[in-house]
């Protein structure tokens, strides 16, 4: 690689990258190929933070864990987007509640379908819906702006970080206001685009991708995962209540019924239902989940401990 590419990979995502000049010339193939090998460095820009990424997930899961804290997003058009989706699997994949989780989108929710002519500008709007939200010292947020700039993101990071709350900010360009705003700085470093300040590309995957990264730890150090499965997965439909089933008897060894009449005693509940498969009975079960914080590796440990 030449110093000339290294200055050109290192620059702000809004730069224009020689290396794509006349793009619009170049045969699909080549333009693929392109778009691909970017993506695919996007992705890989988490490698050199992945020590950021993990001790920002163990202390957001810190805040989290007294049972009333809030999980935060804070995000403005495509990366706003993105906030939004990560934030809406929470419930279905690990049972999250609602009660429990915030998005501060520019625009609101009108912005997930189309631009909100200046939203992304109203510090005020991220400022009022922080106090609106009252949060403090037991809500972690997770901010996110591509530019790093966008006063909405910025002005909802300061607030929450005044507050008492924890924040994390992800930005594609280093020494900016979010980041600075921001209790854990991570800069994902995605460079120029390969259509010049089309953000929701390189960016958005490095997002995206940091995103499940940091979401699926805080849930994990939570407890809300049991080995590798979804303990707390919710049932919306009859595909997730089909899992639930699975993951129990991956949990707890059981024929179909004898698992069913366990998560039914359960209120549906797959920690309480293993438990119960245990030999305890509902009303116990989630005592002692409660004790142990919801964690179902401690709970059966105790279950299981020899006499």
């Amino acid at each position: 690689m030449s110093d000339h590419d290294h200055q050109t990979i290192s620059a702000e995502t809004e730069a224009v990258s020689p290396r794509f000049a006349d793009l619009d010339t170049w045969p699909a193939g080549d333009i693929v190929a392109s778009l691909v090998e970017a993506q695919i460095a996007a992705a890989s820009a988490l490698c050199a933070v992945r020590p950021a990424l993990a001790a920002a997930a163990e202390a957001a899961a810190d805040r989290l864990t007294d049972g009333t804290g809030r999980l935060v997003y804070a995000g403005a058009g495509a990366s706003g987007r993105l906030a939004a989706q990560d934030a809406v699997e929470l419930h279905p994949t690990y049972g999250w509640p609602a009660a429990r989780l915030i998005l501060l989108l520019a625009g609101g929710e009108v912005a997930l379908a189309r631009s909100v002519e200046g939203a992304e500008d109203d510090a005020a709007a991220a400022r009022a819906a922080v106090a609106e939200h009252d949060l403090g010292p037991s809500d972690a947020m997770v901010s996110l702006a591509a530019s790093g700039r966008t006063p909405y993101v910025v002005a909802a990071a300061q607030a929450a970080r005044d507050r008492g709350a924890l924040v994390i900010g992800l930005a594609n360009n280093p020494d900016t206001a979010l980041l600075a705003a921001a209790d854990w700085p991570i800069l994902l470093d995605t460079g120029p685009e390969v259509i010049a300040g089309s953000t929701r590309m390189a960016a958005g995957t490095a997002q995206k991708a940091a995103l499940n990264v940091l979401s699926t730890t805080i849930m994990v150090r939570l407890g809300r995962v049991y080995s590798n499965l979804m303990a707390d997965l919710a049932a919306s439909n009859a595909k997730l209540d089909r899992r639930r089933i699975e993951v129990l008897r991956r949990i707890r060894p059981a024929d179909e019924p004898a698992a069913r009449a366990a998560l039914d005693r359960a209120g549906g509940g797959i920690k309480a239902a293993a438990l119960i498969l245990a030999g305890l009975a509902p009303d116990a079960a989630n005592r002692l989940l409660d004790r142990h914080g919801g964690s179902l590796r401690a709970a059966l440990g105790e279950v299981e401990a020899p006499r």
